[in-house]
This record gives C-alpha cells, structure tokens and sequence, in this order.
C-alpha cells in the first residue's frame, strides 16, 4: 500500500507539500500540484482522511442538525448546505431533532462526538441560554431561522412577524375583517412571530382580533384539515384565512372542497413558506416566500468564511415577500 512518503519521493517533493496539496492550501503552485497528484494517481494513493483530522485537527466535516427529514421544506435547506460544503471539499453529518429538546441536546452531544469542525442548527426546542452557552465552546454554531440578540452574528433568518403581517395585510386590502388564522405550534419560534405579525396587521387595520378564530396545528397537511374543519364547526364567521404554511393551507382548503365550497369564491386563503406545489395548487396559492434553501447555503458559507476562512459574501438577514397568486380575491 502506498504512503505519503512514497508520493513525496515519486513527486521529488516534501512530505509538508503533498499534506498541502491534500488539504487544498492556495500555497502549492499549479505545477507543483499537477506532479503530487499525478503521483498519487500512479500510486493509486488514498488519503487518510481520519489521520489528516488528527495531524490538522480539522476534520472537514460539519453537524447538521434539523427538525425532521419529510416534507418539502428541510430537504432543499439541507441539498443547499451540502452542495455549498461539498465545493469546498467539506461533508456532512446530519441528525433529526423531532422538536424535541432532549432529542436536540442529545443530537448535539453526538455530533460533537463525532469530531466536527462546527455545528449548523435548525433547533427549536431548547432554550436561547442553551445555544448561547454552547456557542461559548470550542466548536463553532451557526443558527437557522432563530434569531437569539447576544449571539445574533451567528443566526440566519427571516423576519416571520413581517411575513404573517404582510399574509393578513393582504386580505385586509382585499376587504377582509373576519379572519381565521392557523397557526404552527405554540412552542415554535417562527410560529410565534407569524401569529405575532397576523395580530399587528389587525390591529392596524382596527380589525378585532378573536381568539376563538386562532387555531393550532402542527405544520402538516392533516392538521391543517383538523383545523380547517374546527373553524367550519365553531359557527363563527368569517370570509378568509391565513395559513402559517403552505402544507396546512392544503390541508384547510382540502376540507373546504370536500363541503363543496368554491375557493376563493367562498373562501380566501393565504399561506406562508412558498413552497413549490403553492404554484401549482388549483387555485395556485397566494403565499410569503420562505427562502429557506438560501438561508441553508449561507449558513454553509458563514462557516466557510468564518471558520475556514474563505472569501465569501453571506447575508444573514431575510426579508420576506408576498407572492400574489389566485386563492385570495377582493370581498364582496
């Protein structure tokens, strides 16, 4: 089997030059590149990837933690983090936290032992004292769509009380005053601030705002019928509703049909999260663009420029849009 020394002797070069071609260091000149890795190829060298990240201490791998895996809101975040990881030579590890705050810490605790060089998080069960205590440590975090003030250089978000204003201000506009609302889980971080934007929009609009009108679901389509269904069955009126997401928009306009009702005839619908059946639903779903894929990617790159110092351009703050479609029209 070959070995370092074999491709440094077959390159005529140094044992510290082929570790810097291994490692992808902008200091090896291309034509001494060129010759390491062709002898490598003659060789049919490997690496050692588990002894690189012990020589270096960096082990090119990064914790990715979520929610969950279903559904079409987490895998474009996560493809967009493992492309933008993969250009730059570094992998992935990834763990499912269920929303649950032991699940969380524990997912965390295992990727740390697993050696990674930083933790990207999608958390939304443990506490802000937890995730700022663990940013004190030696392994650097990023946050996804959580906003936490003393550790905000380290968060990507959207502003989702700006979204759910402007989903409830949009019916408004269209002469709606009866609206229902149904909201993610109460313990969700993004759910608060959408519930909390809806209630902003009302109140400017001097529209009332009536609990008996807000329902809770759990961001999947099933809830999103219960909920839809409840309202139905509360004998309260009202001409619109606003969806936290998109999923349950489906699920509530789906109870709709099944009585027959006309949508948006009878019923208008806003939702929340864009995502791509939103474009094509009949009718297509009016909705606040959630770009969450763009925030996975530069969560990617604040660790690539952050950690592994490259130069590279991140945003970090995202500003949500209404995206106008054919579920919600003018009140009659």
């Amino acid at each position: 089997m070959a070995t370092i020394y074999d491709v440094s002797q077959l390159a005529g070069v140094s044992l510290a030059t082929v570790s810097r071609v291994m490692n992808k260091s902008d200091s090896v000149s291309d034509k001494t590149r060129k010759k390491v890795l062709e002898a490598m190829d003659k060789l049919g060298y490997k690496p050692n990837t588990f002894a690189q990240s012990l020589a270096s201490n960096c082990s090119n791998s990064i914790g990715v933690l979520v929610s969950q895996l279903d559904g079409p809101y987490y895998g474009p975040m996560m493809a967009e983090i493992e492309e933008s990881l993969r250009l730059d030579n570094k992998h992935v590890i990834i763990a499912v936290g269920h929303s649950n705050a032991g699940q969380e810490m524990d997912s965390v605790e295992f990727l740390l032992g697993r050696g990674v060089d930083a933790l990207i998080l999608d958390v939304e069960a443990v506490s802000d004292e937890y995730l700022i205590e663990l940013s004190r440590g030696p392994t650097p975090i990023v946050l996804i769509n959580r906003y936490i003030e003393p550790i905000k250089e380290r968060c990507i978000y959207l502003e989702n009380e700006l979204g759910g204003y402007l989903a409830t201000r949009h019916l408004l506009e269209l002469g709606h005053r009866d609206i229902a609302y149904i909201s993610g889980p109460a313990k969700k971080h993004d759910a608060q601030e959408r519930l909390t934007g809806h209630q902003r929009a009302l109140a400017e609009f001097g529209a009332r705002f009536d609990p008996a009108l807000c329902v809770v679901g759990d961001y999947k389509e099933d809830s999103g019928v219960a909920c839809m269904e409840q309202l139905l069955r509360s004998g309260k009126v009202f001409t619109a509703v606003v969806c936290a997401n998109d999923q349950m928009a489906s699920g509530a306009i789906s109870a709709c049909l099944e009585r027959g009702m006309k949508i948006p005839q009878e019923m208008s619908f806003v939702g929340y999260d864009n995502i791509p059946f939103a474009r094509y639903a009949v009718p297509k779903l009016t909705t606040v663009n959630n770009p969450i894929h763009e925030m996975g990617k530069m969560a990617a790159l604040w660790l690539l420029k952050h950690l592994y110092k490259k130069e590279v351009q991140v945003d970090s703050v995202f500003v949500p849009q209404l995206v106008v479609r054919n579920s919600a029209i003018q009140k009659v």
